[in-house]
């Protein structure tokens, strides 16, 4: 079922090329379809990137989702950056963190640094 690809840049084209994806999900591997397979899947993917790009998480989300997700209270983060009111600012949307309170958060809780360093959003 060889299809002449090309570039997607229209809706009407990303459409196309979604249910060709879909005809060809089932491809055996090595196959000339399994080609045209990863070749319309790298087409796709370029397009939904430039058309639909996904922003950095909030920081303060980030971190507010590793505490609840392991059972950490709010006093073990201002620990973790020196002192309350400092924990008291950021997850408040009030302070970015400094460099090395994102290299402590990211060394102790495994969260990545280029999400930390994002600066903090303003709360609604």
């Amino acid at each position: 079922m060889t299809t002449t690809l090309k570039p997607i840049k229209t809706d009407a084209d990303y459409e196309a090329a979604m249910e060709l994806l879909n005809s060809l999900w089932d491809t055996q591997p090595g196959s000339p379809d399994a080609d045209q397979l990863e070749v319309l899947g790298i087409l796709i993917d370029q397009y939904e990137t430039q058309q639909f790009p996904i922003s950095a998480p909030d920081a303060v989300e980030v971190v507010l989702f590793h505490m609840a997700q392991n059972g950490i209270e709010r006093p073990e983060l201002g620990k973790l950056l020196g002192n309350r009111s400092r924990a008291f600012e950021f997850l408040n949307h009030k302070a970015n963190l400094s460099l090395t309170q994102i290299r402590k958060l990211n060394e102790a809780w495994n969260i990545p640094a280029d999400i930390l360093i994002q600066p903090v959003r303003e709360s609604a």
